[in-house]
């Protein structure tokens, strides 16, 4: 019996330290927040409620077309 009683506690044990480790990963994940004092053009993150993390927004990139850019081939 007392294998079996060794084995329900550590099966215990493994259970709830899944369980804070993944209670910590969901605490831990980026998530946006506002900053009224830098403004719209900064994107701010907090992880875990104590790093705040704030950088520039990227600007999207104009698409050109590469038609114009490639030269046609002797075959």
């Amino acid at each position: 019996m007392t294998i079996s009683r060794l084995s329900l506690k550590a099966l215990a044990i493994a259970v709830a330290v899944a369980a804070v480790a993944g209670a910590a990963l969901l605490l831990a994940r980026p998530q946006p927040i506002d900053s009224a004092v830098l403004g719209a053009d900064w994107e701010c993150t907090q992880t875990a409620f104590v790093l705040t993390t704030c950088a520039p927004r990227a600007t999207p990139a104009v698409e050109t077309s590469r038609k114009d850019l490639v030269r046609p081939t002797r075959g």
